[in-house]
């Protein structure tokens, strides 16, 4: 089986299963009934002919020996339907880059590989040793602790509230309506620090919003001064009173 190594910044990250993997697929996982019995065969073949092993000796080793294999049968056993119930679920894995560095992967188990006796971790199409499995966590708990992650790096971006503009208006308007969508216990992740910090960006935009409503409503103080004056006839005409004959 070949696996494929992921690279960072031109260095192979691989875990301690991968980098292990490759020098263990041609050898035998530990001592089994076979190295045992040839043991057991050198054991009677070297023994001193004048002080030889007896035979209840050899049947209580087998047996000593029968135990430890059943146990750890037993254990891998264990190990495959342990690896098998995180399939579906969130984890994070300990790898090692080729300079010693030591990071963390997270991601999905997609599913379980079973080779020479231990399962592997199938993350983000690279396989990772149950040994390597440091962290598992709930969907929802990473959704929330992503949530809180992306909300407080969006609200630092944000200047003084003292120097504050309404350039920022849509940003806060956006972080006001993300945290009030948010669940009690999305919420929780959340300082009582950043929430405060939020209400007096919120607080600040409103006071900026009122001035410049105010600023524009003010009135028209030219009156128009046309008042109309009765038009005078000046000719100055007299009725003269004419009789008629």
């Amino acid at each position: 089986m070949a696996l494929v190594a992921p690279v960072e910044d031109g260095q192979i990250v691989e875990s301690t299963s991968q980098s292990s993997l490759s020098g263990t697929q041609g050898t035998s996982n530990g001592m089994d009934k076979d190295a045992f019995l040839q043991l057991l065969v050198a054991q009677m073949k070297y023994q001193d002919p004048l002080e030889p092993t007896s035979n209840t000796e050899y049947i209580s080793q087998y047996a000593q020996f029968s135990q430890v294999e059943q146990m750890q049968n037993m254990a891998g056993s264990m190990d495959l339907q342990r690896a098998s119930s995180l399939v579906g679920k969130e984890v994070y894995v300990k790898t090692t880059t080729s300079s010693g560095e030591t990071k963390y992967v997270r991601g999905k188990v997609d599913y379980v590989y079973y080779e020479n006796g231990k399962p592997y971790l199938s993350i983000n199409e690279q396989l990772y040793s149950l040994e390597d499995l440091d962290t598992v966590a709930d969907s929802e708990y990473l959704a929330a602790v992503d949530k809180a992650l992306d909300f407080n790096e969006k609200l630092n971006k944000l200047p003084s509230v003292n120097v504050l503009d309404l350039s920022y208006a849509d940003t806060i308007d956006e972080l006001e309506k993300t945290y009030n969508e948010m669940t009690e216990y999305e919420k929780s992740f959340l300082a009582t620090e950043v929430v405060n910090r939020l209400n007096k960006y919120i607080e600040k935009l409103e006071e900026l919003r009122a001035e410049e409503g105010n600023g524009g409503s003010g009135g028209d103080g030219s009156g128009d001064g046309t008042g109309d004056t009765g038009d005078t006839d000046g000719t100055g005409n007299t009725d003269t009173g004419a009789q008629q004959i």
